[in-house]
């Protein structure tokens, strides 16, 4: 590995490839050797680790995936120290934190420190906006890559944290969860955006996943009539702020958005990414957890044997390589869809044979 300029660069040779990654703007690209198809899953380990550090949340949203409560836990110090040790031994360039609400674990400080100081991975995490101490705000402008802000309804949270962060220097995001419901909000924000948004510098738009504390298959997205529309206009060039999507949107981003599909990646989990909770269980993608899937214990073995060869790990790679729609233009894109929740997807593959979670975990 080798710094140019402000970039780190690293090439992994038994996997043909070289990664670019800029730790001060987030910037990341993966380029395949010459001549060598684009790789399909980074061998050598994750190049994303998504870390839940507490499962400890005092919102009570009803659409939680991980049902967190004030009763969560927070994950050890110590315990998270070994998974951030671990990473950088896999040249892990950057971790998301996240919860339960992160920034409220009781020892956060010290865990941004030790992750860019003492290991040299940039750490990037979710707010719902609550907790951010002035130590907190301190740590996160001096280690911190990005924050985002959930947002949720009235916004005022939401406004308030944008504040605070951007005045001390961090960059925002806003991650906002697209529903049935809420895309008309997304629509309404993209046409005239609110000032309380004016100090973010992207909104980050999640696909709603029916798993949790309430999931109600009504607020899946792709209930509303409006998905053409919003893509159109969530894709195009005149839109007021920078606009990015989770993997999970994949399906509509590619059917139905102008985005270049060189911009486009289908689901990255267990090919390029994998989650860690505040338990110390590993699973390929943090929405599994609450599926009834036990998660892989990391005491007593690493993320590197578990990422090369659980057979959890080896079926989500499996599941994306077979999929359901081999029929579909856009399939080299989106890989099927989510293995997890294919009647989420926004296409007509979650009326046909799209490969389910049972695929995956039997």
């Amino acid at each position: 590995m080798k710094m140019v300029s402000q970039l780190i660069v690293k090439h992994f040779d038994a996997d043909q490839y070289t990664a670019v990654f800029n730790p001060r703007t987030g910037f990341f690209v993966r380029m395949e050797d010459d001549g060598v198809a684009e790789p399909f899953w980074s061998n050598h380990g994750p190049e994303l680790l998504d870390i839940a550090v507490t499962n400890w949340c005092d919102r009570g949203c009803h659409f939680c995936y991980r049902k967190s409560d004030p009763n969560g836990t927070h994950m050890p110090l110590e315990d998270f120290e070994e998974v951030i040790r671990q990473a950088a031994s896999m040249h892990v360039f950057q971790v998301a934190l996240g919860g339960g609400n992160p920034n409220q674990h009781p020892r956060f400080p010290e865990m941004l420190a030790l992750t860019r100081s003492k290991y040299g991975i940039v750490p990037n995490y979710t707010t719902n906006g609550r907790g951010i101490s002035e130590e907190v705000l301190r740590s996160t402008a001096k280690y911190c890559g990005a924050v985002a802000v959930s947002a949720y309804s009235p916004y005022l949270e939401l406004e308030n944290a944008i504040d605070l962060l951007a005045d001390a220097g961090v960059t925002v995001h806003v991650h906002f969860i697209l529903t049935s419901a809420s895309v008309n909000v997304a629509i309404q924000w993209l046409q005239n955006l609110p000032p309380f948004l004016a100090k973010a510098k992207a909104i980050v738009f999640l696909n709603y996943k029916p798993v949790g504390r309430y999931p109600n298959r009504d607020l899946m997205l792709n209930r509303s009539d409006r998905l053409e529309e919003f893509f159109k206009l969530a894709t195009s060039s005149n839109v007021p702020i920078r606009v990015g999507f989770d993997t999970c949107t994949i399906t509509g981003l590619a059917r139905m958005g102008n985005a270049h599909k060189v911009s486009l990646e289908g689901c990255d989990a267990g090919r390029f990414s994998l989650f860690v909770s505040e338990r110390m269980e590993v699973y390929p993608c943090s929405f599994m957890v609450e599926t009834g899937q036990p998660g892989i214990p990391l005491r007593g073995t690493t993320l590197l044997e578990i990422w090369q060869k659980h057979t959890l790990f080896r079926g989500f790679r499996d599941a994306h390589q077979r999929g359901g729609c081999a029929d579909c233009v856009t399939r080299g894109e989106c890989l099927s869809g989510c293995p997890l929740f294919p009647e989420m997807n926004l296409c007509d593959s979650n009326r046909v044979s799209a490969r389910s979670a049972l695929v995956v975990l039997q």
